[in-house]
């Protein structure tokens, strides 16, 4: 007779049954942000600091750059080809044919008028700023890009792009660009796993200064990051967009999934051409269609008119806009290069033989993808909510710069096993008994 029972649990053994997803989660999730943290928060830290003095930069631009982007006066009594004739009778060449012409946006300033320069570099222009009252000279400035950045906002735009170091430097921001996202989720991850763990839920929000040492580091540095990962994020991927290599990348999907972001067709024989909308961008790789010089046509050609006719266009309704003479058999465009909200980039190409309007491109008409990167884009740079976003972006750089300062004191009591904190509070104080005058302020 067999006496043996069947077991109670009739379900698998414990040794077969799987493990949580916390326990193999949490330590993957703590080495990724860790291992990755340290090996690219250098990148981040150094991002973080060159784009928000880029912020910075584009109100200081109004202000170091106030002579040659204000007018004498609030009038404009001279048409757009009498001030075109003013610059080219400065730079020497009557029949000079500028490489682009963007009005006076507002009473009281500056039209710019734009050369082609072979001594320039790639992207970069000679800007000619003209009194719209007078026709004086009030500048003469190199411009760098479509974006119209003036030579102090392009230093610190190459500085945060390559490091002034070359295509060898953009290594550095693509890194910091392909690997932040990275580095911010896999934080997110470790927050939501500890905030299963913690019963005061106020501490995962709001930093611990109650507790000392590693631990209050460490509570800064998780509160603090989960309020900056979404910021990490964006700014990851609208800088990847353009960087070298995960950028090319990017373009070949969207070029793939029918993305890209429609170009206006300036051909009067019927075929097409394209444009790179990454030439907006704060100082671009390529080099815009306005950048290369224009040859002179057989006859004079009016900007005035060419802009009234593309004024017949009720999308072309913005007081910031861009006229591009044409090349032979080629049409002028006319773009609006308003990147605040609300965002107005529309374009007109315009036959200058006829009057007659070639093509119009709409920005209603993107595809959403192209939109959302314009958007985003424009975001990155400050640019799209005016004084309001370069003020965030300021605050965020400072916010990012602490929060890699204190991922790396908590990691050196990790892996060092010593309290940074502690030896920097050291060495102030020895600083402070050597010093005597600057023990106080200690």
């Amino acid at each position: 007779m067999n006496t043996s029972t069947a077991p109670k649990n009739m379900g698998p053994s414990t040794a077969t049954q799987q493990p949580k997803i916390s326990t193999w989660l949490y330590p993957l999730a703590r080495r990724l942000h860790f291992y990755a943290g340290i090996f690219i928060a250098p990148f981040i830290i150094i991002a973080a600091i060159t784009g928000g003095l880029y912020a910075l930069s584009i109100p200081a631009e109004k202000i170091i750059y106030r002579h040659e982007l204000t007018a004498s006066s609030q009038d404009t009594r001279l048409t757009i080809d009498e001030q075109v004739a003013a610059a080219n009778s400065y730079v020497g060449d009557a029949n000079a044919s500028p490489a682009a012409v963007r009005p006076a946006p507002q009473a009281g300033a500056t039209t710019r008028v734009m050369y082609a320069d072979e001594n320039l570099g790639e992207s970069e222009t000679r800007g000619v700023f003209v009194d719209p009252a007078t026709g004086e000279i009030r500048g003469d400035l190199t411009v760098y890009g479509s974006s119209g950045s003036l030579p102090v906002r392009a230093w610190i735009s190459t500085f945060h792009t390559n490091l002034h170091l070359g295509k060898f430097g953009h290594v550095y921001s693509e890194l910091a660009a392909s690997w932040m996202w990275v580095v911010a989720l896999g934080g997110v991850t470790l927050w939501i796993l500890r905030a299963q763990k913690l019963t005061k839920k106020k501490d995962l929000v709001v930093p611990n200064n109650k507790i000392k040492g590693y631990r209050r580091t460490l509570s800064w540095h998780s509160s603090a990051g989960i309020w900056l990962a979404l910021g990490m994020v964006f700014f990851s991927a609208t800088g990847i967009t353009w960087s070298t290599y995960a950028g090319e990348n990017v373009k070949n999907l969207r070029t793939a999934m029918s993305w890209t972001t429609p170009s206006v067709n300036k051909s009067l024989d019927g075929s097409t051409t394209s444009s790179d909308e990454h030439a907006h961008h704060h100082g671009s790789h390529t080099t815009h269609d306005a950048h290369t010089r224009q040859e002179p046509q057989e006859q004079a050609i009016s900007y005035d008119r060419i802009l009234q006719d593309a004024r017949q266009e009720p999308t072309i309704d913005s007081r910031n806009i861009e006229i591009v003479p044409g090349a032979d058999r080629t049409a002028w465009t006319v773009t609006e290069t308003q990147r605040s909200f609300p965002t107005q980039v529309d374009s007109v190409a315009v036959n200058p033989q006829n009057d007659t309007i070639v093509d119009t491109v709409r920005f209603a008409d993107y595809p959403l993808a192209a939109k959302l990167t314009r958007w985003g884009v424009d975001t990155h740079m400050g640019i799209m909510f005016g004084a309001v976003n370069q003020l965030v972006i300021v605050i965020f750089s400072v916010a990012l710069t602490m929060l890699c300062i204190w991922g790396y004191v908590c990691g050196g009591n990790v892996v060092l096993k010593i309290n940074l904190t502690d030896w920097v509070r050291f060495l102030l104080t020895r600083c402070g008994r050597t010093y005597p005058c600057g023990s106080g302020f200690l």
